[in-house]
């Protein structure tokens, strides 16, 4: 889920702008609006020898034509609008000072002293594809669809795709994925999901239309990121790689079992699981939210023991009081008002940190009791575990938004009883949790999962690309010493 721990869940109801704008592109870009529909341009000068730029928008003294100095000329087939630059450095370390990303977005994803590349010039191309919903507020455009395409100078032949995590905007795997695999040379693509907040469920017109336009967003723009690798480099690309943490790491799920000519392997990291017969998110973070006062109050042994009952891990408990309030009443109503929006009548999204006994109170939300209707709109977006490119999945043994009990443990069992383990590792990472900004809070009890991801991907690609098998399932036990901020082997 990843939704941004400073949203207050009191919120939902009202439009809420998440972030302040970063200051526009527009004076170190060269805007191209493009209508639905329109042909590919060539490719840039000098893109068959994977020439270097001789200009940059955001330098100083352009010094004339070249590669990175044609940005304008790539066209993002489909986008309503499009925005191009070249810059210096396209990693955070750059695209902060230059307002090519926005911080807001990626805020609370990783640990404090977490070290990443830098000094990755090339191409950055911003935008959207046609949408009706005006969520997202990056670049004070106020549309949705919104998208990020970065193309380094030098090129690997691939390109990582990404959807955002929770309800975050476009650049929400800036620090956590951009950075490392543009450093690497691969190209690297990422989109809301064509809708953005904690009123996100408001953007579909049916049961599950909201999560359904996730699928869509992600195929679009892996298409189009394609078209627009070819006009740059004059190459086709290699390899394509999906990757994502939480939403993003079920969308990854989603792409590999239902596009998967569109990529060669996907990284899924703690992706979220929805199954119309459970576990999802409605079965579980109910028996959290009634039970969690009580626990609080008094540490009542039933209502302990009923929150390790519906998944949650023993260990757990130090993590509790934060995602109480912070993640499982927000979550519980959000997507309970986007899959079975009749049960709390004519109210958005319920009555936040409802007491038990309340009138439509998520925390007596019973999924199993709902009509079949509201199965039905799980069922469409739900996953089967039959993925067809090899795919790697790391998971937090703390995670206390999407317990790995009722949740990866589960989707490495449908991917085996679907006949596809042979295309899949899944690694549980003792002492890893949803998101390690709380690392640096706990910093004896909690072990950063960035790391890990980052040599999951390397195992991927060594899978993939050399036919180099990762190691087997498992416990990774957390290391008695050494940097867990910055390393991990699995």
């Amino acid at each position: 889920m990843c939704e941004e721990p400073t949203l207050s869940a009191r919120d939902i109801g009202h439009r809420v702008d998440r972030m302040t704008p970063p200051p526009h592109l527009i004076a170190r870009a060269t805007a191209l609006v493009v209508l639905t529909g329109a042909a590919l341009a060539g490719t840039l000068p000098g893109a068959a020898a994977h020439a270097g730029p001789d200009a940059s928008a955001t330098r100083q003294h352009p010094a004339g034509p070249g590669w990175c100095a044609a940005h304008d000329a790539l066209v993002v087939k489909g986008a309503e609008l499009q925005v191009s630059a070249c810059l210096d450095d396209l990693t955070t370390a750059g695209t902060v000072a230059s307002g090519h990303t926005n911080q807001a977005d990626w805020n609370g994803l990783h640990a404090a002293g977490t070290r990443n590349p830098t000094g990755v010039p090339g191409i950055q191309v911003d935008g959207y594809f046609p949408d009706t919903s005006t969520t997202n507020t990056n670049h004070g455009w106020n549309h949705d669809a919104q998208f990020v395409i970065r193309l380094p100078e030098e090129w690997n032949g691939g390109i990582v795709v990404t959807g955002a995590p929770g309800v975050r905007g476009q650049y929400a795997n800036d620090f956590i994925i951009s950075d490392w695999v543009l450093s690497k040379g691969y190209a690297f693509a990422s989109t809301d999901k064509g809708n953005t907040g904690p009123a996100f469920h408001r953007d579909g017109s049916t049961p599950g239309g909201s999560i359904r336009e996730w699928h869509q967003r992600v195929t679009e723009l892996t298409r189009a990121t394609k078209r627009v690798v070819r006009q740059a480099y004059g190459a086709q690309p290699e390899r394509t790689y999906m990757a994502g943490i939480s939403n993003g790491g079920y969308l990854t799920r989603w792409q590999l079992e239902n596009n998967p000519q569109l990529f060669d392997g996907g990284l899924d990291w703690e992706g979220t699981l929805f199954r119309a017969e459970g576990p999802n998110l409605l079965t579980f973070l109910p028996t959290a939210l009634k039970n969690y006062p009580a626990y609080a109050a008094t540490g009542d042994a039933a209502a302990h023991d009923a929150i390790i009952g519906a998944g949650f891990a023993p260990g757990s408990e130090f993590l509790w009081a934060f995602h109480h309030s912070y993640y499982w009443d927000l979550t519980q109503r959000i997507y309970r008002e986007e899959l079975d929006p009749t049960w709390d009548g004519a109210l958005d999204a319920g009555v936040p940190f409802c007491a038990s006994g309340t009138p439509a109170c998520d925390a007596d939300y019973d999924y199993a009791s709902r009509p079949q209707s509201v199965k039905d709109a799980v069922r469409s977006i739900s996953l089967t575990g039959r993925i067809r490119r090899p795919m790697i999945t790391v998971h937090g043994s703390l995670d206390t938004l999407l317990p790995p009990a009722v949740d990866s443990d589960v989707y490495d069992a449908l991917v085996d009883r679907a006949g596809s383990g042979r295309l899949h590792r899944y690694y549980l990472v003792e002492d890893g949790t949803h998101t390690d900004g709380l690392y640096t809070a706990y910093p004896d009890r909690l072990r950063p999962l960035l790391p890990c991801a980052r040599d999951a991907f390397d195992l991927l690609t060594a899978w993939v690309e050399d036919g180099v098998a990762p190691p087997a399932d498992g416990l990774r036990p957390r290391p008695a010493d050494g940097d867990l901020l910055n390393t991990c082997s699995l």
